[in-house]
């Protein structure tokens, strides 16, 4: 069952297609497996964008579901930071909706944590797939920058709380964590960074290059 999901601005902002590509990937997959949040989209577009705590349910035709999935595939189109990504990326995003991940270009960081860089993208630092292995964890860090993740696979806990497959978290400049992945399997989740994470403890700190993964 999904538990976390996007809050309202940001559906609001969905909505409007004023989303960074980044964060549109994120958000239309989560959309995707999420009933919930498909219906407050399909009333906030109801009531013309106004928040949908303060509004009134209406009445809504089945058939405006058929133009919110819509435009779920409208995120593919282009979501490249220039011409020359767009359709590899375009690619790439639709494996990782689709659950298509073992052909991805996956980076060994530690004995737990692979991660698979997805390309350039608007509104993104880093645009990635973290894979934690069942019991392992990535050390405490914080970032100087948002941080939103979608659960793809499995969960994670951290000093926050627990996460399963569909859950929708987003992490602000400054708050630091450390996820580890939940018992029954590896967790797999798609992430977008604002900038690199930065491991707070001194013995942690060599990994950070090894996670910047377009630096230079």
């Amino acid at each position: 069952m999904i538990t976390y999901h996007p809050d309202t601005n940001t559906l609001i902002e969905f909505a409007a297609n004023s989303l960074s590509p980044a964060q549109s990937v994120v958000v239309a997959t989560h959309l995707e497996a999420c009933e919930v949040c498909q219906q407050r989209l399909v009333e906030l577009e109801c009531v013309g964008g106004a928040l949908f705590e303060n509004s009134k349910p209406c009445d809504v035709d089945p058939s405006v579901f058929d133009t919110v999935l819509a435009k779920l595939d409208e995120v593919e189109e282009a979501p490249a930071a220039n011409d020359a990504n767009a359709s590899d990326l375009a690619w790439t995003v639709k494996q990782v909706r689709q659950g298509n991940l073992d052909g991805l270009n996956w980076r060994k960081v530690t004995k737990t944590l692979r991660v698979a860089d997805l390309g350039a993208i608007d509104g993104a630092a880093e645009f990635s797939l973290y894979h934690i292995a069942e019991g392992g964890s990535i050390p405490l860090h914080n970032h100087s920058g948002m941080e939103t993740t979608l659960v793809l696979q499995g969960g994670f806990s951290d000093e926050s709380g627990t996460y399963h497959a569909g859950d929708f978290i987003t992490r602000e400049a400054g708050e630091e964590h450390s996820p580890t992945a939940i018992a029954g399997g590896d967790c797999i989740c798609l992430a977008v960074l604002e900038s690199p994470l930065r491991f707070t403890r001194w013995h942690h700190r060599l990994l950070s290059p090894l996670l910047q993964l377009r630096a230079g």
